[in-house]
């Protein structure tokens, strides 16, 4: 099994390459932690999306590092990897989303894989919810499924976060995400703002997706097909517009393409939104390592 991590995104909001900022006294990243858990979860691969530019920087770094413990490649996202007919927009400057630096993996993923961001702390229970999945699966499966967490374990208080919000039925599947991009905390709850620009009140329950995803390469596929159809429309002409994979899942389960089974989990994600986040997000690696959780250093 191979897992993908989404690294391309510089993190604007952050003001830095927050991928591979060391969030350990020993130089580790949040990065280190997803690819150990899926090494001792199972996986044997592991495919870096990253910028061109950026190969360098992860290569003398994490890359180096898990070598030895699992396969490592690199696919690079850039703006220009569209398909034939096609042209960038002038005036645009960043890539295409999420699905737009999934498809360019794919000529590095030819078995069933987990799909994660770089950025994420998702905990060692996602990744054998994940394997677990992927396990049972042929590589033309469209039995897909996503780990899902719940929302008031996912926040910040340093500022609003972007979340998608799940929906399934009485089996644990899933009927429909609904991206709410300005969700702040409110107590133990949460509040969002509607396209009314008004605050609404969100259960801190909602079970939300951290774009933790098992799929196969049967997505490939669709995906192009979807991008072709995303580029030929008004909102692929935009200058800012981004093909997200949470979106084009949706799309392709609303088809009858695939389905998606949700495996919830209760562990604590966490992540650096924001420069504010980091110290919280150390001290918590520091207590797991500290309780026994991970070793004081991750690679030996």
């Amino acid at each position: 099994m191979t897992l993908v991590i989404l690294a391309a995104g510089m993190g604007s909001r952050y003001g830095g390459l927050k991928q591979i900022d060391p969030i350990t006294d020993n130089g580790e990243f949040i990065i280190d932690f997803s690819i150990y858990d899926a090494v001792k979860s199972g996986f044997d691969k592991v495919v870096f999306i990253i910028k061109k530019e950026n190969y360098d920087a992860f290569r003398e770094t994490v890359g180096a590092r898990v070598e030895p413990y699992i396969k490592v490649e690199y696919a690079f996202q850039d703006i220009v990897d569209i398909p034939e007919g096609f042209s960038v927009p002038e005036g645009r400057q960043k890539p295409w989303g999420t699905s737009h630096a999934l498809l360019c993996a794919a000529p590095y993923v030819t078995d069933n894989f987990a799909v994660v961001n770089a950025d994420d702390f998702y905990g060692r229970d996602a990744f054998v919810k994940l394997a677990e999945h992927l396990g049972r699966l042929d590589p033309t499966s469209t039995d897909y499924c996503m780990v899902g967490y719940v929302l008031r374990n996912t926040l910040t208080e340093n500022g609003t976060v972007s979340r998608g919000r799940c929906a399934t039925d009485s089996e644990g599947m899933l009927t429909s995400i609904t991206e709410l991009t300005k969700i702040k905390t409110c107590g133990s709850d949460a509040q969002y703002l509607n396209d009314g620009g008004e605050w609404e009140d969100l259960s801190g329950d909602t079970v939300v997706s951290m774009n933790c995803w098992g799929l196969t390469p049967a997505i490939f596929g669709e995906l192009k097909d979807g991008f072709v159809k995303f580029l030929s429309s008004e909102k692929g002409k935009e200058l800012k517009s981004e093909y997200y994979l949470p979106g084009a899942i949706d799309d392709m389960m609303k088809a009858g393409k695939c389905t998606v089974k949700v495996h919830e989990t209760s562990a604590a994600w966490y992540g650096v939104t924001y420069s504010e986040d980091k110290e919280g997000v150390k001290n918590a690696l520091r207590n797991m390592m500290t309780s026994g959780e991970y070793p004081n250093t991750l690679w030996k």
